[in-house]
């Protein structure tokens, strides 16, 4: 019996290729929205998929403006963060969060979904949010992956 023909291959920067991929968030979940994006920029719809590697592919999500959330998020949800100061916690809740600017709130949930590292933080400049239809990518040539309402 040959052993050799039994090792694990590891994946390198040179045995993949990355590409572009554009999301339409219009009428989309937030939550299961966010999840399909950060399988795909982790890269974890490839095979040769490594938790070690940058192998995923760059998404552009267009129409944040009309992401959609359940039950009564719109009323409840608010995002809290803490400056260091006395005194200093912030709250906003996510209707003006969308106001104020709408690709925050798909960065957050993306975020919050990618590992808590160096890794995660190079994960995370793959992800481009658009609030309107136009985006600047156009010389990429990104590919539409079209999503079933989730």
């Amino acid at each position: 019996m040959n052993f050799l023909s039994f090792k694990t291959t590891s994946a390198k920067k040179s045995s993949f290729v990355k590409s572009w991929i554009i999301i339409d968030a219009e009428n989309q979940i937030l939550g299961r929205l966010s999840t399909e994006i950060s399988r795909i920029i982790m890269g974890k719809h490839k095979p040769f998929f490594s938790p070690n590697i940058n192998c995923g592919d760059h998404v552009i999500v267009i129409n944040s403006n009309k992401i959609k959330l359940t039950g009564k998020k719109w009323n409840n949800k608010k995002y809290i963060h803490y400056t260091g100061y006395p005194g200093g916690q912030k709250v906003i809740s996510i209707q003006n969060l969308l106001n104020k600017d709408s690709r925050f709130i798909i960065y957050k949930s993306v975020k919050g979904m990618l590992p808590k590292n160096r890794l995660g933080r190079l994960i995370f400049k793959n992800l481009h949010v658009y609030p309107t239809s136009e985006h600047k990518h156009k010389a990429q040539k990104p590919i539409l992956l079209k999503l079933k309402n989730l």
